[in-house]
């Protein structure tokens, strides 16, 4: 997880709230940072199936990040 991650996670108190990981990646994927949220804000709503996408194809990838993001329920 980058640095400014851990600062801005260190910096505010999220409890009570929902996060939804999403990420661009050249193949590591999520590695160990839902997990790492998950540590770090103990009292908030961790989503464990964000959405990871790959760097190689993040220009095509706009109807999986609609797909995904209605089937969240955050537009319809």
């Amino acid at each position: 997880m980058p640095m400014i991650m851990y600062s801005f996670l260190d910096q505010y108190d999220l409890a009570g709230k929902t996060l939804v990981p999403f990420v661009t990646s050249g193949g590591s994927g999520f590695s160990d940072a839902i997990s790492t949220i998950k540590d770090m804000e103990p009292d908030a709503d961790v989503v464990t199936d964000g959405l990871s996408i790959s760097r190689n194809v993040v220009q095509d990838s706009e109807s999986d990040i609609i797909e995904w993001l209605t089937k969240k329920g955050f537009i319809q």
